[in-house]
């Protein structure tokens, strides 16, 4: 089972971890460089939740964006 909201769809993401080395300019250094840059993964917010289909209650993974827009109806 992905790591995906049941109901929207929305999955993770890829970002970066940028590692800043130095003085900023503004603290009388020669400015921030930059001395690694490493992938990492934004993971959604899933929770299990019991939700009301058709008339059956039903467990789905559903986002927390989902469940505070009511987009689902709760058991």
């Amino acid at each position: 089972m992905a790591k995906q909201c049941e109901i929207c769809g929305k999955g993770g993401m890829a970002g970066s971890i940028i590692v800043r080395h130095g003085l900023a300019k503004k603290k009388g250094g020669i400015g921030l460089h930059i001395t690694g840059i490493s992938k990492r993964r934004f993971q959604v917010n899933l929770h299990t939740v019991r939700v009301r289909e058709n008339g059956r209650v039903l467990r789905r993974r559903v986002c927390a964006a989902c469940i505070k827009s009511d987009r689902i109806q709760k058991a």
